[in-house]
């Protein structure tokens, strides 16, 4: 198998990537009207105000109250903390990060970290999605319970991805308000990222959100839902049985009807792709149980955007199995966010998988010269990575072309990318490459 591919100028589990095949034909138009008439519909229970602030030796914490909405009778409402570590300042563009749950004193010392690394203003928005809901269903059990309420009633508010997106969109509302309150001082645009389903939130609101300057999506490696079942069924043989909760309810395979194929063209990021042009930093586990290895490759190419990736290797749906450099997607997010934020370059990378004299290698340019570069290379009977070891080998760099080559597997499957370091402002971070799956010929 040969391709290449040019870039152009964490938490808890989601997993409906698989759920869809998309009516044939579904294109790459304006952003559905469903989902942007739900965010910008007024609520007249919107509103935030300022709880708490705390300065300590490591800087200053402030501590919001936000209903963002009244979704199905039910008030939405969350904590957003904004860190601004010592000797960072106000910028006009900040970093969001959508999570579950409530803010902890490690979600704190997170907070604070990703802030000196971006040398920016971070804020943290908990309780995406609201829950638990609806007799106690939580994560991926309350997404299929919103999905199938949806088939059943034709209300479009139901998918519960509306309420996440437009969480988010009021918190964008509530910050810029905060920030002229508290420090007299104009935030115009967001770096947003989060895990999971949080990630699929991410790339929705910037489908929909113009103040969206660049996005980090983590661990939603599921872009393309329709070619991306019949690949997980290749892939493993059956459907991943991390997406039970949708097998249980009927939503796997997905019902043929216009109804349902209209919910998947409203929950795809993949049909949203011609508003998805800000610049995107993708970051997935190679051991993520929920998708397949080569997600990417179903939709790396159809996206507008500049983009980048980087994977973890030996890490699984929560980032945290990785045991090199546990600094690794910290850095990687941070320095994203930097460069985005203080309007600075990220590499421009091309690559090309082809075979050379009988070994299958992989060619890298990179208009910056990497500070290190190598290959992650796995190993499995069948082509199912999830619990596969990862293990470097070399790769050679020539100035700004990387050029790694492996053998060629003896039996089963064996798979293997190219991972590239670089630096910015003394922080190291990681640049990969698309997988590419050998089989024994």
């Amino acid at each position: 198998m040969n391709f290449s591919s040019s870039q152009r100028p964490i938490q808890e589990t989601f997993a409906l990537a698989f759920l869809s095949s998309l009516a044939v034909g579904l294109g790459a138009g304006s952003a559905r009207a469903d989902l942007l008439e739900y965010v910008k519909k007024p609520d007249k229970s919107f509103e935030w105000k300022l709880k708490g602030k705390t300065e300590n030796e490591s800087g200053t914490i402030y501590d919001l109250h936000l209903i963002s909405q009244t979704w199905q009778t039910i008030k939405w409402e969350h904590q957003l903390q904004v860190y601004i570590p010592k000797g960072v300042k106000p910028t006009e563009t900040i970093l969001l990060y959508n999570q579950g749950g409530k803010a902890s004193a490690t979600s704190i010392v997170i907070g604070m970290e990703m802030a000196k690394k971006a040398n920016a203003p971070v804020a943290f928005l908990y309780g995406i999605p609201n829950q638990p809901l609806f007799e106690g269903k939580r994560e991926d059990s309350l997404i299929a319970e919103t999905f199938v309420r949806y088939l059943k009633t034709g209300d479009g508010d139901w998918p519960l991805l509306f309420p996440m997106v437009k969480s988010l969109v009021k918190a964008m509302d509530a910050l810029q308000a905060f920030a002229l309150q508290e420090w007299n001082f104009v935030v115009r645009f967001f770096v947003v990222t989060g895990g999971s389903k949080r990630g699929w939130t991410t790339w929705l609101t910037a489908a929909v959100e113009p103040r969206v300057k660049a996005i980090a999506p983590m661990v939603i490696d599921t872009l393309n839902m329709q070619a991306q079942l019949p690949h997980q069924l290749k892939s493993y043989g059956r459907y991943s049985e991390m997406i039970d909760d949708y097998v249980k309810r009927d939503l796997v395979p997905t019902p043929k009807t216009e109804r349902a194929m209209k919910l998947w063209s409203m929950v795809d990021p993949w049909v949203y792709r011609n508003k998805l042009t800000m610049p995107t930093m993708i970051i997935n586990g190679a051991n993520d149980p929920y998708w397949t290895v080569d997600a990417l490759n179903l939709y790396w190419d159809d996206l507008k955007s500049p983009r980048w990736v980087a994977y973890v290797p030996n890490a699984g749906h929560n980032l945290l199995e990785n045991k090199i450099d546990p600094t690794r997607v910290a850095n990687t997010l941070g320095a994203f966010a930097r460069i985005q934020i203080h309007g600075l370059k990220m590499p421009k990378l091309t690559w090309k998988h082809d075979d050379h004299e009988g070994k299958p290698r992989l060619t890298v340019q990179s208009d910056v010269m990497p500070k290190k570069a190598r290959l992650w290379v796995a190993d499995a009977e069948k082509r199912d990575f999830r619990k596969s070891a990862w293990k470097e080998q070399a790769a050679e760099v020539n100035g700004k072309s990387i050029v790694g080559a492996i053998d060629a597997p003896n039996g089963g499957y064996r798979v293997f990318y190219g991972e590239l370091e670089y630096q910015v402002d003394g922080i190291t971070y990681y640049l990969s490459t698309q997988m590419r799956v050998l089989e024994k010929k």
